[in-house]
């Protein structure tokens, strides 16, 4: 089930952030509960996406030490574990409110889709991780329609979230090319149309659409209205340290193949991470 990498479902509580919710039980609850679910179906994916690849794991420096690729786990405990699991998390999805059950159903199709076929198409692959994300912010505002149905979606807040999410799935994509060297496009075909050249090209675009979409962000006239003031236009910095953080790491410190380990593990990046939040917080609920 991978919690390791549950860390990406904190995007569940994007909506509850910026809409000024955290000083609400009722929507603090619901977000929680939304990441909760999330986290249980992303687990759910994560199963699938071992049973669909169990052979070719078994041949990977790192994954043949997965459950099911070393024998460890049965495989139909596996198989179980992921429809009971997947079940629970929709059936609880669509408690909290039919919409966000709706979204956490699309995010499952996605999932199940890119295990089976999308990750083995060129940049598709990549865009399917970060429609993913886009699906976990859809979902952390419509979670608080149940006791906040006026709650709204920024637009460019998805925008913003679909670009870091590219830039994450690059980052993974290079660090695979270059941990495998030649043997890469047999332990996943897609990975032979990644040359390193060209990630680096589609790095220049991605990082500058992620800095330009979320400055706009800051000083878009509903997000400006929302906030009481263009506040959150002092929290640019911190995301654009971020974003060079992670270039730092992925060229010399070998760690862009994991963003939700390098989220937790390099303090830095932590920190500013915080600072970020509370800075937003700072912004949005004392100003």
């Amino acid at each position: 089930m991978r919690p390791d990498q549950w860390t990406k479902n904190l995007v569940l509580f994007a909506g509850l952030l910026f809409a000024g919710g955290l000083g609400t039980r009722a929507l603090v609850l619901h977000a929680t509960w939304g990441f909760l679910a999330f986290c249980a179906l992303s687990g759910a994916t994560y199963i699938f996406n071992d049973l669909v690849d169990v052979r070719r794991d078994c041949e990977h420096p790192v994954k043949k030490l997965r459950p099911l690729a070393s024998g460890t786990l049965p495989i139909p405990v596996a198989a179980t574990a992921a429809v009971v699991l997947a079940a629970l998390a929709l059936a609880w999805a669509y408690r909290l409110h039919p919409n966000f059950g709706f979204v956490a159903a699309g995010y499952l199709v996605l999932q199940l889709l890119y295990s089976l076929a999308l990750r083995r198409m060129v940049v598709l692959d990549v865009m399917a991780i970060a429609v993913g994300f886009v699906l976990r912010a859809v979902g952390s505002v419509e979670v608080l329609r149940g006791p906040a149905p006026d709650t709204e979606l920024s637009p460019w807040l998805l925008i913003c979230t679909f670009f870091l999410a590219l830039f994450l799935g690059l980052a993974k994509r290079r660090h695979e090319v270059l941990v495998l060297g030649a043997e890469a496009g047999k332990h996943r075909a897609v990975l032979e149309h990644y040359p390193p050249a060209l990630i680096d090209s589609l790095f220049g675009v991605v990082t500058a659409s992620t800095v330009v979409s979320y400055s706009i962000y800051t000083i878009w006239p509903g997000t400006v209205e929302k906030v009481g003031g263009t506040g959150l236009v002092y929290t640019i910095p911190f995301v654009v340290y971020g974003v060079f953080r992670y270039f730092f790491l992925m060229y010399t410190a070998d760690g862009g193949g994991q963003p939700s380990r390098a989220l937790v593990t390099d303090l830095p990046l932590a920190l500013n991470i915080v600072l970020w939040v509370l800075v937003v917080a700072l912004v949005i609920y004392v100003t």
